[in-house]
């Protein structure tokens, strides 16, 4: 079915129209069944842990849930909340393992309520949430997010200390039992040996220490197995650009690569891609903890868009990812609106500077042609080259100089960075690099600062990266966007893109006269925030040469995904780090982006 729009040849009916035809899908029982497993599971643990708690009123409700099993009750207790609050999750997502997992466990848990404490309501409410597994199992199919077995060491690390500060708690939690008075390390060192199924120098009355030493025994077991399952599970290698997507990207740039100046970012190789029926349009994206994040438009046939947007869903459907896209332009947002349902949101403006119309004359580019002139003066030189015009000496130097110059440990950006420089197939960048004559006694020469452009179709560049050396002058980025303006129509540009400016219109409004009290206190907000992101000292940089401003917006399902989006951006740009420690990284070669640069001082292009 189809239809036409604005003259247009036919596109595809809305998915969301699609939807609507179907009738509405039974969504709710995984988010229904994952909450009673976190419910449960920390029944569970309390009614493990706590003794007061197996005493209340509290306990005649946890009796008959999974976990309460005759005389190792506490010890199950924890083990089933534990696993139960570990599925849940999973459950949320869809995810084929959770499900697998809990349809295993639940009926387990049934047999050991009759088989110890012959509680038929407890079998009942097993068999219950086993039921509502089974009878909505078809929505239970999401694939396996990416995973490596590095994982196996997280989970030994996080479980392992959470069973130490939980056992800590356990042997706490009887201070009428306990006999003497163990100190904080007699505590601890019972724990430890608890945890490896070794009696502790903590003695107790009665049968409290069975109690303690089969929670512990089954804190300690529970760790070995989950660490054990994932060291061994099957590896899911996150998706890379393979040599033949590349390819084929190359040649959709090629052809379409003037719409959107963030199309030659797509060719990062840690995204991985899927492509319209036709092949004639792409999507790139990156998947960053559940979170699909795409960046830009889609690549490619602006009519074949629309067959890409698709295959992107379902990719996210059979995953139970959330689906985002970063950084979209005002036309390429329509498209996802209108073919996925999903919902903009203004995210900033890209600066573009349109070179015929560039000039350092006038009273508005007075600093940045004094800035300019004071370099120049002091003996700078500039140039500005295709990458494959430079020798490979010399590109050698430009990206160790680039490398070194980063400024931050991490690695930053995504939607708007490429991530290398001087590779073979990018012989149509832009370099511009500044030079001091005289200065060649440091590692790097006398080379003193390093722009690097991406094409933009066939008439456009696009600023990906921008490093200079931090005891050089001040204004070495300034000196070289100028000199890159200037020799651009050398090199056939007629368009360069500049940083993108988050939240660029609420800045410049906000500090007009007559603006409400509520777009300042928005605007005193994204200052006081610029103390870490620059957002207000990259507007104001980039409006130092009067651009052209392009909004850019980010896409999402609902409002609630919000925060979880931010957060993958902000992984996916570099700004928070949830990785191993450096020693327990794979060491497997891995792409990576740029920093976000702070404004004339600091470097890059702002994701």
């Amino acid at each position: 079915m189809s239809v036409t729009v604005d003259g247009d040849k036919s596109v595809s009916v809305p998915q969301r129209m699609r939807r609507l035809l179907r009738g509405p899908r039974p969504e709710s029982v995984p988010v229904v069944v994952g909450t009673a497993c976190t419910v449960v599971g920390l029944i569970d643990v309390a009614a493990g842990v706590f003794p007061r708690f197996r005493h209340s009123r509290m306990h005649t409700l946890a009796e008959v849930l999974p976990g309460a099993l005759g005389p190792f009750a506490a010890a199950l207790s924890l083990s089933a909340g534990m696993l139960l609050l570990l599925l849940a999750h999973g459950l949320k997502r869809h995810k084929r393992r959770a499900w697998r997992a809990a349809v295993v466990l639940l009926p387990a848990g049934a047999a050991a309520q009759f088989a110890y404490r012959h509680s038929v309501v407890g079998v009942l409410v097993s068999l219950t949430l086993c039921y509502l597994l089974v009878r909505h199992r078809d929505q239970f199919r999401a694939l396996p997010d990416p995973r490596s077995r590095w994982r196996a060491l997280a989970n030994f690390v996080l479980l392992g200390a959470g069973s130490l500060a939980l056992g800590l708690v356990i042997v706490s939690v009887h201070p009428g039992r306990v006999v003497g008075d163990p100190s904080i390390a007699d505590r601890l060192q019972h724990v430890l040996y608890g945890l490896f199924g070794v009696e502790g120098p903590v003695d107790y009355a009665g049968r409290t220490s069975w109690t303690v030493a089969y929670s512990l025994g089954a804190l300690g077991l529970l760790t070995a197995v989950t660490t054990i399952y994932l060291a061994f599970r099957p590896e899911h290698p996150a998706a890379r650009l393979t040599e033949d997507d590349e390819s084929r990207l190359r040649a959709l740039l090629e052809t379409h690569g003037g719409r959107d100046s963030l199309g030659h970012f797509a060719l990062r190789r840690d995204k991985a891609v899927v492509f319209s029926p036709s092949g004639k349009a792409a999507v790139c994206y990156r998947v960053v903890s559940g979170v699909m994040l795409a960046g830009g438009d889609p690549i490619g046939d602006v009519e074949a868009w629309p067959g890409a947007i698709e295959r992107f869903m379902d990719e996210a459907k059979a995953h139970s990812w959330t689906p985002a896209v970063m950084g979209c332009s005002e036309r390429g947002g329509e498209v996802w609106t209108r073919e996925t349902g999903l919902t903009a949101l203004e995210l900033g403006d890209e600066a573009v500077v349109d070179v015929a119309d560039f000039s350092l004359a006038g009273r508005a580019m007075r600093n940045v042609r004094q800035m300019v002139g004071r370099i120049e003066r002091n003996g700078y030189e500039t140039r500005v080259r295709r990458a494959r015009d430079i020798g490979a000496t010399e590109l050698e130097r430009i990206r160790r100089a680039a490398a070194d110059w980063r400024g931050t440990d991490t690695e930053r950006g995504f939607s708007m960075a490429l991530g290398r420089i001087g590779d073979p197939a990018d012989g149509d960048c832009v370099i511009a690099t500044a030079h001091l004559p005289g200065s060649g006694d440091g590692p790097h020469g006398d080379l003193k600062a390093v722009l690097h452009f991406v094409p933009w179709g066939r008439d456009g560049m696009s600023l990906e990266l921008m490093r200079r050396d931090r005891s050089a002058d001040p204004g070495m980025n300034e000196l070289l966007i100028v000199a890159s303006l200037q020799a651009a129509g050398k090199l056939g540009i007629a368009r360069v893109s500049l940083n993108f400016a988050m939240f660029r219109s609420a800045l410049a409004r906000g500090e007009r006269l007559g603006a409400g009290p509520v777009l300042r206190c928005w605007r005193g907000l994204l200052i006081f925030l610029s103390r870490w992101f620059q957002i207000e000292s990259l507007y104001k940089f980039n409006a130092k040469f009067r651009p052209r401003w392009e909004p850019r917006f980010v896409v999402f399902r609902t409002s609630r995904d919000l925060p979880r989006i931010g957060i993958a951006a902000m992984q996916a740009e570099g700004f928070v780090n949830l990785s191993l420690p450096r020693p327990f990284r794979s060491r497997s070669p891995r792409p990576c982006g740029h920093t976000l640069r702070s404004a004339p001082e600091h470097e890059v292009r702002a994701a």
